[in-house]
């Protein structure tokens, strides 16, 4: 049986103007009733039809690119890339030039704004999208997230990820760019190490984030090398009493803020740390305001390494060691994926490498 715009309307208890307005986005509605209707939507499956489809599909030169902080450089540079790859010939438009009409889809880290963003998309037929970033590791958005990127696939939309590892249930994607965090995350702690530290702090980004994730296993896979791990299998979660390894890892926000408090409760549990890792670079500058505000220096009494080598990391003084991941190329080459210009990776997953960069923000400890 065919779903109305009353069936619609219905679902989300609001009326079939409410419902229009929405699906045109012509007129002001609230967030929390635009959300309902969008979910209202998704769960009948609604198509538009008649006229109104032919004016969805005049829409369809659109193409998405959803991004965590749009100020953010980490997510800014990538979708800067990609949109560079937008339009021009040999989009397999058919069309003359083969523009397409890039918009940013700033989801402030949240689950639910990227599936409302993804259905907004769907309903505008758009041509492609691409998901930057980490991706949240719950189970029930995985699934909800397999589906709504399923329906986009069948209607035409090609789906790109770039920087997050592909779903479990990924038969969507065009291709999925996944960043080597964890072997990223290994080697800059396998650097700290052979400079001869063993008690290194490291302020992490919020725990249900895939890149959170990789790259503490790869921090925890070099203390174990080394024979420096003494946390439980499973554990280091924040604030966990007893265990060592516990009490050097804190969670945050992947913000300056967070890196600053992170290091001062670091520092309070455990003074006696020579090195600090941050999750990223904008964590690592507040790690070491910190670290200058608890009035000691950088390296000399306490080196700080960051992750991503965004381009403040070599003006910073002393210049940042980080793990350097290609943002600009990654993202170019999203763009060209999404848009059928570049043919997809064999298995359609890709993985980028780190490279680490050394720099003056690291030393030995002193002895």
């Amino acid at each position: 049986m065919t779903v109305t715009l009353a069936d619609v309307a219905a679902r989300a208890r609001v009326s079939p103007a409410t419902v229009s307005r929405v699906l045109n986005g012509n007129y002001p509605v609230a967030a929390s009733t635009r959300e309902r209707v969008l979910r209202a939507v998704d769960d009948l499956d609604y198509v538009l039809n008649g006229p109104a489809s032919s004016l969805a599909a005049a829409t369809s030169d659109l193409v998405g690119i959803l991004v965590n902080d749009i100020a953010d450089p980490f997510f800014g540079i990538m979708a800067g890339a990609a949109q560079t790859q937008i339009g021009g010939p040999g989009d397999g438009s058919g069309r003359a030039g083969g523009e397409k009409l890039a918009v940013i889809c700033n989801t402030g880290g949240s689950p639910e704004r990227e599936l409302t963003y993804l259905t907004l998309l769907q309903r505008q037929r758009a041509a492609a999208v691409v998901l930057t970033g980490g991706a949240v590791e719950s189970p029930a958005h995985q699934a909800a997230m397999a589906a709504k990127l399923a329906k986009l696939a069948d209607a035409g939309t090609r789906i790109v990820f770039c920087g997050r590892p592909p779903l479990p249930e990924g038969d969507a994607l065009v291709a999925a760019l996944a960043f080597d965090n964890r072997g990223g995350g290994r080697r800059l702690t396998e650097h700290l190490i052979s400079l001869g530290h063993r008690r290194i702090g490291y302020v992490a980004g919020p725990p249900e984030r895939t890149t959170t994730r990789h790259r503490l296993e790869g921090h925890r896979e070099a203390l174990r090398a080394a024979g420096l791990e003494d946390f439980p299998a499973g554990g280091g979660t924040a604030g966990g009493a007893g265990a060592d390894g516990d009490r050097l890892v804190v969670h945050g926000p992947y913000d300056r803020r967070s890196g600053y408090e992170a290091t001062l409760e670091l520092l309070r549990r455990a003074p006696d740390v020579t090195a600090i890792v941050a999750a990223n670079d904008t964590v690592a500058l507040g790690a070491c305001a910190a670290v200058r505000d608890q009035g000691m220096r950088i390296p000399q009494d306490i080196s700080v390494a960051g992750f991503d080598d965004l381009p403040f990391s070599v003006d910073a003084v002393p210049a940042l060691t980080t793990v350097r991941l290609p943002l600009f190329e990654a993202g170019a080459r999203a763009g060209r994926l999404a848009m059928g210009k570049e043919n997809p990776p064999p298995g359609g997953i890709a993985t980028i490498a780190a490279e680490l960069m050394i720099r003056g923000s690291t030393a030995a400890p002193r002895g």
